[in-house]
């Protein structure tokens, strides 16, 4: 099951929380988060700014986030990081975020769905699927020209989802964290 978010929804920081619950149900092992986006373009820069936000708020939890705005993970990076986390986290789930495009009407909307993503594939890009589940916040409308769209995409649209998607993300962790995730799975991540 699909599901979807509007940025301006009050609840949809809950929602994005209630929706991995039941998605990732209790896990013996806390999800690698993954997200995917450059720092060089507004549009494409969900996943880095969603994910210095999740490391700000995570600090100090062993709860791998990948991709920052210090350190961004790129769509042509994924092949290497599937193999990277098939590797180095094996038990654990792994939540793909990253910026996508739609329809006009769909910009602003966080999509949640228990599959990966194919970074890229709104730019005809064919690359590798990464993630158990993917979070997906539409920011453009599908063109042909959807690398001037990201280049004209709004920062506060970007910042926003961003916001919206790490502090669901975190509470989920959180509180899972305190039910289900075995406590020696935690520790100081640097």
């Amino acid at each position: 099951m699909d599901y979807s978010f509007n940025l301006y929804n009050a609840l949809a920081t809950q929602g994005i929380c209630l929706s991995l619950k039941k998605i990732l149900p209790l896990q013996s092992q806390p999800p690698v988060i993954l997200c995917i986006g450059s720092d060089l373009s507004v549009g494409d820069s969900l996943g880095p700014v969603a994910g210095t936000k999740l490391r700000e708020k995570l600090q100090g939890l062993n709860c791998y986030v990948y991709g920052t705005l210090s350190k961004p993970i790129t769509a042509h990076e994924v092949k290497y990081m599937n193999e990277f986390l098939r590797s180095t986290h094996p038990e654990n789930p792994v939540i793909a975020i990253d910026a996508a495009v739609g329809l006009a009407g769909d910009i602003g909307l966080i999509k949640l769905a228990k599959k990966g993503i194919k970074p890229g594939s709104g730019a005809n890009k064919r690359l590798a699927k990464v993630g158990d589940v993917s979070i997906m916040g539409i920011v453009a409308e599908h063109s042909a020209f959807n690398y001037s769209l990201f280049s004209a995409t709004r920062l506060n649209v970007v910042y926003k989802m961003a916001e919206i998607i790490a502090e669901g993300v975190a509470s989920f962790i959180i509180e899972n964290l305190k039910n289900s995730f075995s406590a020696e799975s935690y520790a100081i991540n640097i």
